[in-house]
Formats: structure tokens, sequence, C-alpha cells
């Protein structure tokens, strides 16, 4: 009877807080998979897949995430084993955002004094550059609604004790974590003064953030209006890919070793003209005055 009337209770406060109009939850699910796989992840309302080894049928990610009931899509696609990029996508209408991850530092490299609880709730802080650029507008409402937890999410916990930092510098996106610490501050109180749970005194706390990584830059690629696909809202002009970086490099390069082997050549051309050389080249004048010719 206990658990009749317990279940006839919960479904009679349901109907209570829809009569009223309560506001509905907004449920965020993200669904995270790499073309390499995923290992570990750090978003508690996000959802592991094995890796996708394609590139260029990217609207399977759509089935995907229908399949596991996501509405959000972070994919990492890492090319030649040197360069990463992330989508990330909001299935099935769009839009879609492709940015150039630079400049990883994991937990493990940074080695920062800072910790945070796993699964908690991140504050999500944002530059005021975001809200002055439409194409930044939409990345910001994409990062809010991947990296945001939503309250009382399946694997979360119900505190808040990290910030996630996004700033905007040079055309990219800076992303920090720090970790949200609380100290007791022992100037407020009288020498002497004792305080007690009971007296009503507490003392007053100061808030610091301690950096506790990861660490990366996002640089801002393209702007699609469909979910891995559609027409081309944004453009970034000023990207130069790696590859073009790289292929620039080998050309000074080889044009370094080509300018040295024109010098040998005109080098050796030289000491030939000079009669320099012992093969090769014009001969040198034979002196009446040598000791081979006063001597033969």
């Amino acid at each position: 009877m206990a658990a009749v009337y317990k279940t006839l209770s919960k479904s009679a406060g349901t109907t209570e807080q829809k009569a009223v109009g309560a506001p509905r939850k907004h449920k965020q699910r993200v669904l995270i998979l790499s073309s390499r796989g995923v290992t570990y992840s750090l978003l508690p309302h996000s959802r592991k897949d094995a890796k996708l080894d394609t590139k260029s049928k990217l609207y399977q990610l759509n089935e995907l995430a229908e399949l596991y009931n996501c509405n959000n899509v972070a994919f990492f696609e890492a090319r030649k084993g040197k360069d990463l990029y992330m989508w990330m996508s909001k299935p099935p209408n769009g839009p879609t955002v492709k940015m150039h991850v630079q400049n990883i530092h994991t937990m493990d490299e940074l080695h920062f004094s800072g910790n945070c609880l796993k699964g908690s709730r991140p504050v999500l802080s944002f530059d005021a550059h975001f809200d002055r650029q439409p194409h930044l507008q939409v990345i910001k409402e994409l990062f809010l609604h991947t990296f945001g937890v939503p309250k009382g999410a399946r694997k979360s916990k119900p505190f808040v004790d990290h910030v996630m930092a996004f700033t905007v510098a040079d055309g990219k996106i800076w992303i920090r974590c720090y970790q949200i610490n609380e100290t007791e501050d022992a100037s407020t109180g009288e020498p002497g003064e004792k305080t007690s749970r009971g007296s009503g005194r507490s003392k007053e706390t100061k808030l610091n953030l301690v950096e506790i990584g990861p660490r990366f830059v996002l640089t801002p690629i393209v702007i699609l209006e469909g979910s891995f696909g559609g027409p081309v809202i944004y453009e970034n002009r000023e990207f130069v890919s790696p590859n073009q970086v790289r292929s620039e490099l080998r050309l000074r390069r080889a044009t370094k070793h080509n300018r040295r082997s024109d010098q040998g050549v005109e080098r050796t051309r030289k000491k030939g003209d000079l009669g320099l050389r012992s093969h090769g080249g014009r001969e040198r004048p034979r002196n009446e005055l040598d000791d081979s010719v006063l001597f033969a």
C-alpha cells in the first residue's frame, strides 16, 4: 500500500505542476565521438560512442544522434595525425560550426594544484566580444548547449565548483578551466573572539580562481546552416590551412637547397675558368720558368 500511495502522490504532484504552469525542463544531451576513438569525457550529460572513421559522410552523425536520443553532437576529426578539427552541431536542423583545435594541454601535462569534482556543473563565462558579432553569437549558443550541464542531468552532481572561461583574442577562442576556491578570511574576526554554530556569526569567505586545465584554442573556420550540411552562412577568410603552412615551409627549405646548389655550380665554374681545378675546366697555361720545364 505504501508503494501505491507513493506512486499516486507523485502522479498528483506532477499534474499539479502542469496545471500551475511550471517551466518545462530543457534537457540537453551531447553525443561525443572522434575519428580515432574517445576514451574519457568530462561532461556528465554526454554519451560516448565508438570512432567514426569517415571524412566525407558526416551526415551519418545525425542518425547516430537520433539513435542515442542526443540533441547535440561534438565530433573531433583528426587528420594526418597532426591536425585536429572540432565539429559542433544541433541535429537535425543545425547549425553546424567547424573549428581548428590548437595548443592542446591536458590536465596530466599541466600538473596544476587545483581540482574539481567529477560530474559537477560548470559556470560558463563568456567574453563581451561574443555579443558583438553574429557568428560569435551562434558559437556562444552552441557552447551553452554543449558544455552547459543542465540541472538534474543523469550523471551530474548538484555542485558548482569550476568555471569554463571563453575569451576571444586575435580571431581565436581561448578556453580555460578554473576551480572556484573558497578560503575563510581570518582578518574579519576580532582577536580572542570565538565563533560557534549557535552564535549566528559566520566568517566571510574569499573566492579566487585556480586554473586546473585542460586548455586549448579554437579557430572558427566555417558555419553551416544545416546539421553537417547545407549552405555556408559564415566563412573565416583569414584562416590558413595547416597543410598550406607546411607546404610553404617545405618550399622555403627547397628554395634554400636550390640556392646552395646553384652557388656550388657557380663556384666550380669560376675555379675552372681560373685554372684552379685538377680535373675539368680550362687548363692552366704552362710557365717557362716552372721547375717541371727547366729540369725536364
